[in-house]
């Protein structure tokens, strides 16, 4: 009933229905008729080449009597001529099979420079020529001075040779420079045998007759005696842009339909470049070269020569599929989202739409295309690489959607507990390694300082070999009085959950409430006033409030972090929050003990052990609080470097995550996680795999720019829809950043931009850690050249030096290709482009890594003006500013 009533709600219905229209009229707006002047009546003659799918006669395959038999009896009512390129290698067959349909036939001889098989062409086109009737002229060559393969002199002296043997006009087929550049040539030829094609001379569609008249003129003027027939004139369907000329079967029935009629009013002789696609071209020619037939590979016609042109002829089957595929995910998800805002279930539904359209677009393209194994590969490769763009794009589009119209409070905010509230024991537990003791004492004062009346505070310092370092702390509990217990283990396997692990054994056996906290945070007064009283509630496993930082106001390197952390804490998680399924992140945590016990304590395996530990709370069917309000501040990263190790460890621990637990987040695992903790435990993680599919993208990019470059022939630009779903991931993802921050931070312009940056220079981090992740199961950490003594400049490129390789790497990419191919693809420009942009994040981190070392580079510092109390969540909760000395590092 619920199901039923939810799908069939008006609004459901209403932005289904809406959305399906608009996408179908997009694509009815994309393919809307083209009216162009029709054209009836038999084609004057065809290029004919007679090889199939998967032949190639540069790879010794001979065209069959059959396939040949087939082809002719296919053109007998479409042409009167069929014009051929060689008379060896089955092609010898072809006269006397057109002949039985009624076909003249131009017979060529394939010339090269091989002269051994030259001469064996020009023999068989001889006896070709003197046993078949309907053999009209002999070409003796195709292109082959404008190859450099023959000089014109022997060329000339080919066509004197075989004039002599045969009674049928004789020419060479060349483009018109090649005729005009070479009037010897001309005079050996019976007539001009001419190609003229706007395409590879870069025309655009629109000057294309009015070119293909110049060079005709032109020709006329230097030869009159000479008849001039065009042996090859045409479009391409699909391929390579050739600077204004676009491939498109649009554009091939345009051009074809618009020459026909200029050739049928001028009397122009010509041969339409070609009858039938040839897959095998595209070694000699690119991938354009695949596509000049009247009919594909499958021998199926592929335009019609009257009525409207459309661009895509089956869009209406395309436009269907696409708003098939988007209906059942926009109808679970409306049906889902009953606490949302209309604009936001419009908005989310539409993300699915596009998504939808373009994989089907994708799809579309993938399956028009003429494709070798490697090919095949390749786009397979693609077509997952756009696929997990379009999961990433989602799972950003909803964090978006939720974040500005989710109606919100269903969980508690912040309250002060009644005078009557329970007061149960909480073990504070500290975990120490190698911090400066100042820095630790410091969180051990505030403390010391907390409003409730029932607690314990226990440091656990584990592996810190220098005892200069502990002693001070261990001095500072002992002075505190028995309340304060201290311990010190030279050597602790499971490094934090280790220390962690070894303090839930000393704990008091009367708390009932854990709690932990990093060794430079300072907790404010009522963290425990307020937080213990909500494990009243026998389902609450943990609560945790955000993390806050209290030093980043003085410097702009600090500030810029300070603002990127906000957005998970201020946005990700309150949403989260909503739905029970929270990340636990350790500091400012608060774990039932009982619960705590009952999952086996803390895995130390795992490099991030507070999100396993949440997870594994949630599997247990524990509940969880978060507290958007700050009560308590730590430390900012010192360094980019320390900045960089920090989210490395993050990233990699949720690859740990998430292949230690991947059964249970499956939803027919049967786990007691809840459709919301699964999802939200994998999309919350999945823009870190974008990062990951980044680098790889980058990688591809610069390889497939060395490709491009070195075998023009053999790679081809990668398609629109593969480079502008990337970059428009991309740009949505900083578009969304701003958008957040805008409406749910309360940050200036200016430290949006900071915030951005710094997030944006994580990028080569953290894709780097979810590719260790993914490949190892032990526990790295970044290792950073160490400049200290070295100039600024310096320490900066030795934080982000990977990271400024690849930018410098990326811009050199971009300058070959426009270089080497600017002045003959407007797609180069476009490839460009997506290399510059794919740049961005690694320049971001050479600027986050300069501003750290150089602070005066950051025009903000905002913050270091405003009033000592500033806000701190979108809560409107304040953070109150501690005093204190800058620690020596910073802790993570």
């Amino acid at each position: 009933d619920w199901l039923m009533r939810s799908l069939f709600r008006p609004s459901t219905i209403l932005i289904l229905g809406l959305l399906s229209l608009v996408n179908i009229g997009l694509w009815a707006l994309a393919n809307r008729p083209m009216e162009e002047k029709g054209w009836s009546g038999i084609i004057q003659g065809l290029s004919y080449s007679p090889y199939r799918s998967g032949q190639d006669p540069q790879k010794g395959d001979v065209a069959s009597y059959a396939d040949i038999d087939e082809d002719m009896r296919l053109l007998q009512d479409k042409t009167a001529s069929v014009r051929t390129y060689s008379a060896l290698d089955g092609n010898e067959q072809v006269p006397r099979i057109a002949a039985k349909y009624g076909l003249r036939v131009s017979a060529g001889a394939w010339i090269g420079d091989d002269h051994d098989r030259n001469e064996r062409e020009i023999q068989s086109l001889i006896w070709i020529v003197n046993h078949n009737h309907n053999v009209n002229r002999a070409l003796i060559g195709n292109e082959a001075v404008l190859r450099g393969e023959i000089t014109p002199a022997e060329l000339a002296e080919y066509l004197r040779r075989v004039k002599q043997k045969i009674n049928v006009p004789v020419s060479t087929a060349e483009p018109w420079h090649v005729w005009l550049a070479n009037p010897e040539l001309a005079r050996a030829a019976d007539f001009i045998a001419v190609h003229i094609l706007p395409y590879w001379e870069g025309q655009p569609l629109d000057k294309s007759i009015d070119f293909i008249q110049t060079k005709l003129s032109q020709l006329q003027k230097a030869y009159p005696k000479k008849q001039i027939v065009l042996t090859e004139v045409g479009w391409p369907s699909d391929g390579r842009i050739k600077k204004k000329a676009v491939p498109s079967l649009a554009n091939q029935a345009v051009f074809l339909r618009k020459f026909l009629n200029f050739a049928q009013a001028r009397n122009v002789d010509y041969y339409i470049m070609e009858a039938f696609d040839q897959p095998w071209k595209r070694h000699l020619e690119g991938s354009v070269g695949s596509y000049w037939g009247l009919f594909d590979d499958n021998r199926n016609w592929k335009f019609s020569f009257v009525g409207p042109v459309v661009p895509v002829p089956h869009w209406p089957f395309l436009a269907a599929a696409s708003t098939a595929l988007a209906l059942f995910p926009m109808g679970l998800f409306l049906m889902r989202a009953r606490n949302m805002r209309a604009g936001g279930r419009v908005f989310y539904a539409g993300m699915i739409q596009i998504v939808a359209t373009t994989l089907v677009w994708a799809a579309h393209v993938a399956t028009d295309q003429y494709l070798t194994l490697g090919e095949m590969v390749t786009w397979l490769a693609l077509g997952g690489g756009l696929g997990l763009l379009m999961a990433i794009l989602l799972s950003e589009a909803l964090e978006l959607a939720e974040a500005l119209w989710l109606r919100l409070g269903r969980r508690p905010d912040p309250q002060m507990p009644d005078s009557a509230a329970p007061r149960p024991r909480v073990s504070v537990q500290i975990p120490v390694c190698n911090e400066p003791p100042g820095l630790v004492i410091q969180s051990l004062e505030a403390l010391s300082r907390l409003d409730y009346p029932n607690f314990e505070v226990l440091v656990v310092d584990n592996n810190t070999t220098d005892p200069q370092l502990w002693l001070p702390v261990k001095a500072y509990c002992e002075a505190q009085g028995p309340r304060f217990r201290f311990f010190h283990l030279d050597k602790c396997p499971g490094f934090k959950a280790g220390a962690l692990n070894f303090a839930l054994a000393q704990t008091d056996p009367t708390a009932e409430i854990i709690g932990v906290i990093d060794s430079d945070y300072a907790v404010n007064a009522d963290w425990l006033k307020i937080f213990a009283p909500y494990f009243a509630d026998p389902k609450v496993g943990f609560v945790q409030a955000p993390q806050d930082y209290r030093d980043w106001r003085d410097n702009a390197f600090k500030e810029m972090c300070y603002w990127e952390y906000a957005g998970f804490f201020h946005v990700g998680m309150v949403v989260r929050n909503e739905r029970n399924a929270i990340i636990q992140h350790g500091t400012m945590t608060l774990v039932r003990t009982e619960a705590l016990k009952d999952v086996g304590g803390w895995a130390e395996w795992c490099i991030t052990e507070d999100a396993e530990l949440g997870l594994r709370l949630f599997e247990k069917g524990h509940e969880s609080l978060y507290l958007n309000k700050s009560f308590g501040q730590g430390v900012t990263p010192d360094t980019f470097a320390d900045y960089k190790s920090q989210r490395f460890r993050w990233a990699y621990g949720a690859v740990q995550i998430l292949k230690h637990h991947w059964r249970n987040l499956m939803p027919w695992s049967g786990s007691t996680l809840t459709t919301a903790q699964r999802y939200h435990f994998i999309a919350g993680w999945m823009p870190w795999f974008g990062d990951a599919l980044y680098g790889l993208f980058t990688a591809f990019a610069v390889v497939w720019t060395f490709g491009l470059v070195t075998w023009p022939k053999h790679f081809d630009f990668p398609l629109t829809v593969f480079i502008a779903s990337a970059l428009g991931l991309f740009v949505f993802k900083t578009l969304k950043s701003f958008v957040l921050y805008g409406f749910r931070i309360r940050c200036s312009l200016l430290q949006n931009i900071g915030a951005a940056i710094a997030a944006l220079s994580l990028t080569h981090t953290i894709g780097k850690a979810i590719l260790t992740g993914i490949f190892t199961a032990d526990r790295p950490f970044l290792r950073t050249p160490k400049w200290e003594n070295q100039p600024a400049v310096l320490r900066g490129l030795a934080m982000a030096w990977e990271e400024t390789a690849l930018m410098m790497l990326l811009w050199v990419a971009a300058a070959i290709i426009i270089i080497a191919n600017a002045s003959e693809s407007p797609e180069a420009w476009l490839w460009a482009a997506m290399l510059l942009g794919q740049s961005v994040p690694y320049s971001a981190a050479l600027i986050t890594a300069m501003v750290n070392v150089m602070p005066q580079l950051w025009p903000s510092r905002a913050a270091a003006s405003q009033p000592a109390q500033a806000e701190s969540s979108v809560t409107g909760a304040t953070v109150q500013p501690k005093s204190s000395q800058t620690p020596a590092a910073a802790a993570s």
